[in-house]
C-alpha cells in the first residue's frame, strides 16, 4: 500500500510508555504491520484520541515474531492492530492463533488490516478465527479507525470489569467456604473491594476501615485498615490516621459520626454498623463522577454485604466462644489436678507450632490447637484420693489413672463434631509410645495418630518443664536430655527432631504463658 494514499507525517508523535499525561495507565494499543507508514499514518490518526480519560500508549511490531515477544513481555494491551500478510501471507492469522490459543488471552482485542483481501476472504476470516474486526487499509479512513478503535477500548473495559468481578466473586466464595479459618474475615472483606470495584469500573484505590468506637472513646486503641487495593494495598492493618489523605479522613469522619453515607463527585463512603458498637467504613474513589445508578447499586450491594457480614461475625463469635469454653473445661480439669491452666494454653501453642512445622494443613493445626485442651478429660473420673497422692501410685491405683486415657475417649467420643472427635483421638491415644509399650491400647509407630504424637509431646515437654505436686520444675538440659533419650522410644523421631529446631519459639510460648 502507498502510504502516500493516506495523510501522515513522519514526525507522528507517540505517547510515552505505560502512562498518559494525567499520570493514570494509558491503553496500550499493538501496531502489527511490516510498513513503517502504517504505524506512521496510524499514530498520526489516534495521537490525540483518549477514552474514559485515558490517553493511547503505542507499541510497535514490524513482523509477526516482533509481535509475539511484546505480547509475552506486555500482558495489560488492550488492542493489537494486526496486518495479515507480512513475513508470510497468513503471518497475521497466525499470530492471532498463537495469542487466543497458545497464551490464552481471550480479552484482547484484534483488528486485522489488509491490503491485499484476496489473500484472506473476509466471511472465512471472521468464520474461523477469533477476531473482533477486519478491515481493508484502502477503507480504513481516520474516522473509521477512530471509532474502531473506541469501540474495542469499550470492549476490552467490559470485559476488565467482568473478569474482575469473577475474581471478585471467587474471593468471597473462597472466605465464605472457609469461615473457620482465622483469616475468614479478612479475605471476606478484601473480595467484597474487589467486587465492588468490578461493578463500577472503579479505580484501584479503595480501601476498608474498621472502628470500634468503645477502643475509641477508651483511647486505648486505634481504628485500623483491615482490606485495601491500589495505593492502599501496603497499609493493610496500620493506623488510616497516618495513611489517608485530609479530605478522606473528614469524609470518614463525617459519615461514622452522622451514621450515614457521605457523596461527593468522584468519592463515596458507605456506613454501615454490622454489631451493636461497631462502625464499619467502606471508601473507594472514581476517576468518573459517580452517578444515580450506580449509587443504587452500591447501596444494594452494600446492604447484601452487611447481612453477610453479620454472619461472618456471628460465626467468629461462636467459634470464639467455642474456644474459650474448650480452654475453660481443659483449665478446670487442670485446676482439679493441682496443675494450673497456663498448662492448657502452652500445650495447645505448643501443638500449634509442632504441627505447622510437620506440615499439617493450617485447618488440622487450628483443630489441633482447639482440641489439645481436653487430652487429660478423663481426669473427671479419676477419685481425688489418686489424683491428688503426692507419693507414688500402688498398682491399683495406676490402673485407675491409667483408665482416664479411655474414659476421657469414650465421653469425647459421643459427639460426632470436629473438634471432639479430634479431642477423643488426642484424650485416648496421648499416653500411647512410639516403641509400642505405652497404654491403653500397646499403638506403636504411625499407628498412633498424629495429633496424639504430638500432643504426647507437647504435654509430656511442658509436664517436665514445670512444677508439680509431686515434683519440682526440670531444667532445660534436663529437660531436653529426656527429650533427646525418648527419642523413637517413647516420641516420633521426626517430632523430637522439630521440637529442638524450634526451641525459641517453644521458650516464647513458655514466658508468654508462665505459671502463677
Amino acid at each position: 500500500m502507498d502510504p502516500e494514499q493516506l495523510l501522515f507525517t513522519e514526525d507522528a508523535p507517540s505517547r510515552p510508555a505505560g502512562r498518559d499525561g494525567g499520570g493514570r495507565p494509558a491503553w496500550n494499543i499493538l501496531i502489527v504491520d511490516d510498513e513503517k507508514g502504517v504505524h506512521d499514518v496510524t499514530l498520526l490518526a489516534l495521537s490525540d484520541v483518549e477514552f474514559e480519560g485515558r490517553g493511547l500508549n503505542f507499541l510497535h511490531a514490524y513482523s509477526a515474531a516482533e509481535a509475539r515477544d511484546i505480547l509475552q513481555n506486555t500482558p495489560d494491551i488492550a488492542l493489537a492492530l494486526v496486518d495479515v500478510v507480512m513475513e508470510t501471507e497468513h503471518s497475521g492469522l497466525e499470530l492471532v492463533r498463537h495469542i487466543r490459543e497458545t497464551l490464552g488471552n481471550g480479552l484482547l482485542r484484534i483488528i486485522l488490516r489488509t491490503g491485499q483481501p484476496g489473500q484472506a476472504p473476509e466471511r472465512t476470516v471472521i468464520r474461523e478465527f477469533d477476531i473482533n474486526d477486519y478491515k481493508e487499509k484502502t477503507e480504513l479512513s481516520a474516522q473509521k479507525l477512530y471509532s474502531a478503535v473506541l469501540a474495542s477500548l469499550r470492549s476490552y473495559r467490559d470485559l476488565q470489569a467482568l473478569e474482575a468481578n469473577r475474581h471478585g466473586l471467587e474471593r468471597i466464595i473462597k472466605a465464605s467456604a472457609e469461615l473457620f479459618r482465622n483469616q475468614h474475615l479478612d479475605e471476606f472483606i478484601q473480595g467484597v473491594l474487589e467486587q465492588l470495584i468490578a461493578i463500577l469500573r472503579l479505580d484501584n484505590d479503595s480501601l476498608y476501615i474498621n472502628f470500634d468506637c468503645v477502643a475509641l472513646e477508651q483511647r486505648d486503641q486505634q481504628p485500623v485498615i483491615l482490606a485495601a487495593t491500589g495505593r492502599y494495598a501496603g497499609h493493610v492493618g496500620g493506623n488510616p490516621e497516618s495513611t489517608l489523605d485530609e479530605q478522606a479522613l473528614t469524609l470518614i469522619h463525617q459519615a461514622i459520626s452522622e451514621r450515614q453515607d457521605i457523596i461527593t463527585e468522584h468519592c463515596y463512603v458507605t456506613y454501615f454498623s454490622p454489631t451493636e458498637g461497631q462502625d464499619d467504613v467502606l471508601y473507594f474513589t472514581s476517576p468518573l463522577p459517580i452517578d444515580h445508578e450506580d449509587l443504587d447499586l452500591v447501596r444494594l450491594f452494600c446492604q447484601n454485604v452487611a447481612i453477610a457480614y453479620r454472619n461472618i461475625m456471628l460465626n467468629r463469635e461462636l467459634e470464639e466462644t467455642q474456644r474459650e469454653i474448650v480452654y475453660m473445661l481443659g483449665e478446670a480439669i487442670e485446676t482439679r489436678s493441682r496443675e494450673t491452666g497456663s498448662h492448657v494454653r502452652r500445650v495447645a501453642e505448643y501443638c500449634r507450632i509442632l504441627g505447622t512445622a510437620y506440615g499439617l494443613a493450617d485447618e488440622e493445626v487450628e483443630m489441633l490447637v482447639l482440641a489439645s485442651p481436653l487430652h487429660d478429660f478423663g481426669k473427671i473420673g479419676v477419685p481425688d484420693a489418686v489424683l491428688h497422692k503426692p507419693g507414688r501410685l500402688d498398682g491399683k491405683e495406676w490402673e485407675v489413672m491409667r483408665n482416664h486415657a479411655s474414659m476421657g475417649a469414650e465421653m469425647l467420643g459421643r459427639s460426632n463434631r470436629g473438634v471432639m472427635t479430634t479431642a477423643a483421638i488426642i484424650a485416648g491415644q496421648h499416653h500411647e509410645k512410639w516403641d509400642g509399650s505405652g497404654y491403653p491400647d500397646g499403638l506403636a509407630g504411625e499407628d498412633i495418630h498424629i495429633y496424639a504424637r504430638i500432643a504426647a509431646l507437647a504435654d509430656v515437654y511442658d509436664a517436665l518443664s514445670s512444677r508439680r505436686c509431686y515434683k519440682t520444675a526440670w531444667t532445660q538440659d534436663e529437660v531436653d536430655s529426656f527429650i533427646a533419650g525418648e527419642r523413637g522410644r517413647h516420641f516420633d523421631p521426626a517430632l523430637v527432631d522439630i521440637l529442638f529446631a524450634e526451641q525459641a519459639k517453644i521458650t516464647a510460648v513458655a514466658e508468654q504463658y508462665p505459671d502463677p
